[in-house]
């Protein structure tokens, strides 16, 4: 019986992230966007070392159909988050590899890409990606804020909550302004908070907090041992007023006719203590 030899079908198997393109060489449009994409993406650092799951990505690519892998027509977004999915690097996001497209895109608008931001985009998270939360930021226009959760298909606005933040439900946390200082540069940043309104702490941040905190518990140990030392010293003070009074009352008797036997089972003194007031 001769045996037969199947051809393997010609199959060609989607890219990876390890041969797709992973820059475009394109820098972001100022160092002040630069700023906000690393301060969003480094605030969600600690947030995410609490968690057993899930991928932050910036000013990356989103590959999500190999349609866009042949046109190129879709760079990545200036800021992503994923839940549900293992941790580690990406060199991309391959939402064919992943299993998933992300939960959070943010946009940070320009001159030169606020009417792509707003419209092209927007449209691709809604329709293509279905990106449950979108939002855009100008970081140079706070007053240029918005988001957008997928009900029924489409976008509908986001509402500022009553701490004045556009809240996200896919990550538990809000988006809110905040006036400050960031690697130098002074302005008003988008950052994450808690319901509560507390900001989430960037790395250097919770670091500088615990540096001040542990300065707090230093000098609070001080206190307390200085607080001590004084303790320490005004009972040595009343134990020496005690003693002198004592003392005092000793002579007092012993000139008053007393014996030292007697002197020693009034005051409780030692007869040498006794005899050397009554030589003294």
């Amino acid at each position: 019986m001769s045996e037969t030899t199947l051809a393997a079908p010609d199959i060609q198997l989607p890219p990876t992230q390890t041969e797709l393109p992973d820059d475009d060489g394109i820098p972001m449009e100022s160092p002040r966007h630069k700023a906000q994409m690393d301060l969003l993406i480094d605030a969600l650092i600690p947030w995410l070392e609490e968690r057993e799951d899930g991928f932050i990505g910036g000013n990356m690519f989103v590959y999500y159909s190999l349609a866009q892998v042949r046109n190129k027509d879709f760079k990545g977004p200036d800021f992503f988050a994923v839940l549900g999915v293992p941790k580690g690097e990406r060199r991309s996001w391959v939402v064919w590899e992943e299993g998933k497209t992300p939960d959070v895109v943010i946009e940070l608008l320009s001159d030169s890409t606020a009417q792509a931001d707003k419209n092209e985009k927007k449209l691709i998270y809604q329709n293509q990606m279905r990106v449950p939360e979108y939002f855009w930021y100008d970081p140079f226009n706070p007053d240029d804020l918005t988001g957008f959760s997928i009900e029924k298909g489409a976008y509908q606005p986001i509402a500022v909550n009553a701490q004045n933040q556009l809240v996200s439900q896919s990550l538990g946390l809000a988006l809110q302004l905040w006036q400050g200082s960031y690697k130098g540069i002074d302005a008003t940043w988008l950052r994450w908070a808690n319901l509560a309104g507390e900001l989430l702490p960037t790395p250097e941040e919770k670091e500088r907090q615990r540096a001040e905190q542990e300065s707090q518990r230093t000098e609070q140990e001080r206190q307390r041992a200085e607080q001590e030392r004084q303790r320490a010293e005004q009972e040595r003070q009343r134990a020496d007023k005690a003693e002198s009074q004592l003392l005092q009352t000793a002579r007092n008797l012993l000139e008053s006719g007393m014996t030292v036997e007697q002197v020693a089972r009034l005051t409780g003194l030692n007869v040498s203590e006794i005899d050397t007031e009554k030589d003294g």
